[in-house]
């Protein structure tokens, strides 16, 4: 049985991967309703590559013992924002709009499977946080 900081690291995971696809949601949502602005261009988050820099255990990490020290390899899973990204260059249409509704659509079904999964995760975490805090019962 993994012992409790191990439950609570996985639920900043957890809760990074959930703000992460919240977010896409969110410029998902934004998108659609833009799908008939003439000169919108459509955005995307990224979040997954970032995240999984920061969980890579193979990087080299140094300790900082003096504000003036420079930190090494100390990308954190705290540190992960989302990052929007707008695409200038393509346009589904002549006005300039380039969402393509079928294509956003589809990420949002995708999106909306991996938060329910996620929120399933981080429900057992709890849970099992609980039974450790419980002693079991």
């Amino acid at each position: 049985m993994p012992y409790i900081g191990e439950d609570v690291a996985q639920i900043g995971i957890l809760s990074k991967a959930l703000d992460g696809l919240w977010m896409r949601n969110q410029v998902i949502s934004d998108n659609v309703a833009n799908v008939d602005t003439p000169g919108f261009k459509a955005s995307k988050v990224a979040f997954e590559d970032a995240l999984k820099d920061a969980l890579d255990d193979n990087v080299l990490k140094g300790k900082v013992t003096n504000i003036k020290h420079i930190p090494i390899g100390t990308s954190s899973v705290g540190n992960v924002q989302p990052q929007v990204l707008q695409s200038q260059n393509t346009s589904m249409r002549m006005d300039g709009n380039n969402v393509d509704i079928d294509l956003e659509m589809a990420d949002l079904a995708k999106t909306t499977i991996a938060y329910n999964a996620v929120i399933q995760k981080m429900t057992k975490e709890f849970q099992m946080l609980r039974s450790a805090i419980n002693g079991g019962r």
